[in-house]
């Protein structure tokens, strides 16, 4: 029998642990047991007939019968990741990406028009950009804030997609007030909120309808595994679950059983998290070598407001200008010696980027200055090493050049 929690009061770092409630497990093993297997057999061809007709009347006498369709370890995560968020349902993908596109794929309608907030992962920009006029689907690239958004609707739009915090200048949009307006117009909203993670951002409570994340990230934590998640009711989510079943980009027992391991230290590792950003932010914004700072936890950001209002916290991702060009800001990553020079954020290791290299590099330069793609932007995500430590490091690398 499950144990259910009598008050709906557990905080993020129980929900991550056991989710709305202990679930018995095989075994009565504490942790979730990982259930290598691609399918799953019946004893009878009548109790095929009799799962299948139950089945077909939206009623499931088993939870399982092909690997593509869920797996046991599969759900547990799910479960609690949906408890996490807040959700009454989550859809675990292979990776974010994954998640993005087929989420996009679901609920996107010929000869519609989706919104897109044009500070986005990059990925995600170019499969709007390059691939979504290949189904008929016209895109528009905004601004990340309300207005732009409210002035880029017309009357065939039915999605808006947004990112909050962005990547990589962390702009928070007033999502309370893209609600308002999608609801007005009857237009679905998609949030991918992987920088804000649920332990910092609800975007679900501010009445956003699908909630993304890159579940590689703070999620998993460790800078081990590769997945993404869809959170929202069960009704909606039926269509993705079925695009999920369909195109089989799930996730596999073992991935699933690090995701969960990994959720139970989410909460903690987001304090942690907090804490190093902000501290690293404000000291990197009074170095006197540092152009400029983006981080939605200080004053000087242009969403900060709208950021103190939403936000629990700003996690660990960074993004700054070094004083100089493109030779100054090599020096400077080079003469790093925690940061390790690789893409992705929210793990255990402290990590650095110049974006326009590691990101952009394929695009035309006139482009990449448009966007702000310049030499001197530079990335960082503070992984989970003493926060004294890692300004050590920063200090002794800016004073190289």
């Amino acid at each position: 029998m499950s144990k259910k929690s009598s008050n709906g009061n557990w905080k993020p770092s129980t929900l991550a642990i056991h989710g709305p409630g202990r679930l018995p497990k095989a075994h009565y093993s504490v942790s979730t047991p990982i259930v290598q297997t691609s399918n799953y057999y019946f004893d009878t061809t009548a109790e095929v007939l009799e799962f299948m007709t139950e089945k077909s009347k939206g009623r499931m006498i088993r939870e399982h019968e092909y690997g593509r369709y869920g797996n046991p370890t599969q759900q547990e995560c799910e479960r609690k990741l949906a408890a996490v968020e807040g959700a009454e349902r989550a859809v675990l993908f292979s990776t974010g990406m994954s998640a993005v596109i087929l989420t996009l794929m679901t609920y996107m309608k010929r000869s519609g028009h989706i919104i897109f907030t044009n500070d986005c992962y990059r990925q995600t920009r170019d499969f709007a950009t390059n691939m979504l006029s290949e189904f008929g689907i016209e895109v528009s690239m905004v601004d990340p804030t309300a207005q732009a958004i409210g002035e880029a609707i017309r009357p065939n739009t039915n999605i808006i997609f947004t990112e909050s915090p962005t990547n990589p200048y962390l702009r928070v949009l007033d999502t309370p007030a893209v609600v308002k307006i999608a609801r007005k117009h009857r237009i679905m909203t998609i949030i991918d909120a992987t920088m804000g993670t649920p332990y910092n951002m609800k975007p679900l409570e501010m009445g956003v309808d699908i909630v993304v994340h890159s579940a590689t990230k703070y999620l998993g934590g460790h800078n081990d595994l590769l997945a993404g998640v869809a959170l929202g009711n069960h009704k909606k989510l039926d269509p993705l679950y079925r695009m999920q079943r369909m195109i089989g980009a799930t996730p596999g027992p073992f991935t699933c059983f690090l995701l969960e391991r990994g959720l139970k230290t989410f909460a903690l590792r987001m304090e942690h998290h907090n804490r190093a950003g902000m501290t690293i932010a404000r000291m990197l914004e009074s170095h006197p070598k540092i152009e400029k700072v983006w981080y939605p936890g200080l004053k000087s950001h242009p969403d900060y407001k709208v950021a103190k209002k939403q936000m629990r916290g700003f996690g660990s991702l960074i993004s700054f200008l070094v004083k100089g060009g493109d030779r100054e800001t090599r020096k400077f990553i080079d003469a790093l010696k925690l940061f390790l020079i690789t893409p992705s954020l929210g793990g255990t290791e402290s990590l650095v980027t110049q974006m326009w290299v590691m990101s952009f590099f394929d695009y035309p330069e006139e482009f990449r200055r448009s966007i702000g793609m310049v030499d001197n932007l530079v990335r960082i995500a503070l992984g989970l090493e003493d926060v004294d430590d890692l300004i050590a490091d920063l200090n002794q690398a800016l004073d190289k050049i």
